[in-house]
């Protein structure tokens, strides 16, 4: 450990740029993922001593985080980029991660250094996202959703990074005099800051308290064990997103009319269907006659609930606003039987 640390100080330190970011980012399984070497580079670790700072904290880092190179990724990896920094002399296949595997690495990784890349590295994938949606119009409109569903699954993921460090400085701070080089919540905060602006942030009322628009809806799906049944007129790519990490098997159908200016297309529903498979999603009228919107999960069960919104989930939060649960649920029974009948919702092009 203390090898580590006197290697990160004696390294040269490398300016994160948008040149150098975009050199060192590859696509690989549909992600754009930097390869452990390279990041080692950046926090001023050797490689081994960088994957050992991992190994210690694997729990953190899922497939959709960080993943091993199999052989023919690695094949057609030096085929296709033959300065990619991958060493001949290693057992191991190298290691790559997601931008969601960056943002665990902040709360792995310590010291001064760490904590000056980690904001480096947050502020110019944010200058690369922006430089991408301002010049929309010289790409195709399908990067555009795709980079529309990553950016919604980067906040919510800084959202869940900001809370775990939050519990994080609670357990830390009997011992804090031990443990000075951690980043702590308000270091960690401030890097967050700096890919997620104040404007970003949506928030709602949810069991007596301000929280996370996009965490609440997540939390209220994850709750289903048969069927999730969303009513709402005004729908839209968020709306989508906030389904993806749904329980596998659930059957979801999406009630709407999807009236409003920016209305879902096909094309997202097409994109998203393809990014998460097993994500059993399933549209219908709602007949023009609903103007509340409500989650209902576990239809028909004696695990039924109910849940009133405030406002669509593609805006929550942009309003004050709240979602409370509804326990009389007996008297949807006959307003989720018609919903049921009514033809599939086709969407535009």
């Amino acid at each position: 450990m203390a090898e580590d640390k006197k290697k990160e100080i004696d390294v040269t330190v490398i300016e994160v740029t948008e040149e150098y970011l975009k050199e060192k980012l590859y696509k690989i399984r549909g992600k754009r993922v930097l390869l452990d070497a390279d990041l080692a580079e950046i926090y001023g670790y050797d490689t081994k001593g960088f994957n050992r700072q991992v190994k210690n904290n694997i729990e953190k880092f899922d497939e959709d985080f960080m993943f091993e190179l199999t052989d023919e990724e690695l094949e057609d990896l030096r085929y296709k980029n033959c300065t990619a920094n991958i060493s001949s002399k290693s057992r191991y296949n190298p290691h790559v991660f997601t931008e969601q595997g960056l943002y665990m690495l902040m709360t792995v990784l310590k010291g001064p250094l760490a904590v000056k890349q980690s904001k480096a590295l947050i502020r110019t994938f944010k200058k690369m996202k922006d430089y991408i949606l301002e010049n929309r119009d010289l790409i195709g409109q399908r990067e555009i959703l795709q980079l529309s569903m990553e950016t919604a699954n980067n906040r919510i993921e800084i959202n869940k990074i900001n809370s775990d460090m939050i519990s994080l400085e609670k357990q830390i701070s009997d011992v804090a005099e031990g443990l000075k080089d951690v980043v702590t919540k308000s270091e960690l905060a401030d890097m967050m800051n700096s890919f997620v602006s104040d404007d970003d942030e949506k928030w709602l009322m949810f069991n007596a308290k301000f929280s996370s628009a996009d965490e609440v809806y997540e939390t209220i799906y994850k709750q289903a064990k048969s069927s999730i049944y969303v009513v709402d007129n005004y729908i839209g790519l968020r709306t989508l997103v906030h389904l993806k990490n749904s329980p596998a098997g659930v059957a979801i159908i999406l009630f709407s009319d999807n009236v409003g200016n920016n209305k879902l297309h096909n094309i997202e529903f097409t994109d998203f269907c393809k990014e998460y498979p097993t994500v059993n999603l399933s549209m219908k009228k709602t007949g023009g006659i609903f103007h509340d919107r409500f989650i209902v999960l576990d239809y028909g069960t004696a695990d039924e609930r109910v849940f009133l919104c405030g406002a669509s989930s593609k805006d929550a939060g942009a309003r004050i606003t709240s979602i409370v649960e509804d326990y009389g649920i007996s008297k949807y029974a006959p307003v989720i039987a018609t919903l049921l009948k009514n033809p599939t919702l086709i969407l535009p092009q």
